[in-house]
């Protein structure tokens, strides 16, 4: 699975990568035919503390995913948009499967 992360106005550490990285990465056990992956990353200009935004587009044969997800932390986010993307691709894979 090919990932493109983009850091929207700030620079993304290395470590931030590895950790997007690594949990996109679980979800190929859900869908074995993941092609792509985008993901970007902001810091939105606000009062409030929630203001890392996650959003991630999901791209395998027939269908396009997208979740996107506010927190704290980045590391937070992504683990709420992996969950989001996971209960998709499940759906998305059970109900292809009914109807073959």
């Amino acid at each position: 699975m090919q990932v493109q992360i983009h850091s929207i106005h700030f620079d993304a550490d290395q470590q931030l990568l590895d950790f997007v990285q690594s949990k996109l990465s679980k979800l190929s056990t859900f869908h074995d035919q993941i092609m792509s992956c985008e993901v970007f990353l902001r810091i939105e200009k606000n009062d409030v503390r929630e203001n890392k935004l996650v959003e991630v587009k999901l791209h395998v044969p027939g269908a396009d995913f997208f979740a996107k997800r506010r927190a704290s932390s980045f590391e937070a986010s992504v683990d709420e948009v992996v969950a989001a993307l996971r209960r998709q691709v499940k759906k998305h894979k059970k109900l292809r499967d009914i109807a073959a």
